[in-house]
């Protein structure tokens, strides 16, 4: 199987095709040159088991400190867009007006940290069924995205999700007990997933 799939973005940015590709195993990333966005589908997954997660030990310890305030679903476009301030992203306006189109009908969350009436940090993802599909994360001040990834791991299992899906392993996701696994084992997680009616 390739790694990459072209599609033509006109047909499959719609939320329904969107959606499709998201519980078939597949995800898409603008070009950060061209911003041309293609489609991908890794043999090699990474989750973090939401029956398994790791919470660091250091972490614990700084969150009293910390004076934040979580937030869920309240400015999607300000999260997307502290997402992608960077020199060079893959998430385009393109991309951006195709999430705000899945926005509308119930399937992108987001997860923000909140300090002084300030968005300091946050997460966003794409839901279907029982599988939050994790897109990207920011931090402003220190900390902020590790508390958003672990209050998403808490809610995810309040709601009794079954996947927690981020794409590819990072030293920032180990510390929190993502894994890699095969397509074929992610696949299996995914019917599985499919068959829950899950509510963010």
């Amino acid at each position: 199987m390739d790694e990459k799939h072209k599609f033509n973005p006109n047909e499959l940015l719609e939320p329904s095709s969107m959606l499709r590709l998201y519980a078939g195993g597949a995800f898409p990333m603008a070009d950060e040159v061209t911003g041309e966005i293609n489609w991908y589908m890794p043999t090699i997954r990474t989750i973090i088991p939401l029956d398994n997660f790791n919470i660091p030990r250091s972490f614990k310890k700084e969150v009293p400190k910390l004076n934040f305030e979580i937030k869920y679903d309240t400015d999607f476009l300000s999260v997307v867009k502290g997402c992608a301030e960077r020199d060079k992203t893959w998430i385009s306006g393109e991309l951006i007006a195709a999430y705000l189109r899945l926005e509308k009908i119930g399937h992108v969350h987001t997860v923000e940290v909140w300090q002084n009436d300030n968005l300091v940090g946050g997460l966003y993802g794409i839901t279907y069924k029982g599988a939050f599909f994790g897109e990207s994360m920011f931090s402003r001040v220190m900390q902020a995205s590790k508390f958003a990834l672990v209050k998403l791991i808490e809610h995810l299992n309040e709601r009794k999700f079954i996947v927690l899906d981020v794409q590819y392993m990072t030293e920032h996701l180990k510390m929190f007990g993502a894994k890699e696994i095969s397509f074929d084992e992610y696949n299996r997680l995914l019917i599985s997933a499919n068959t829950c009616d899950c509510e963010f």
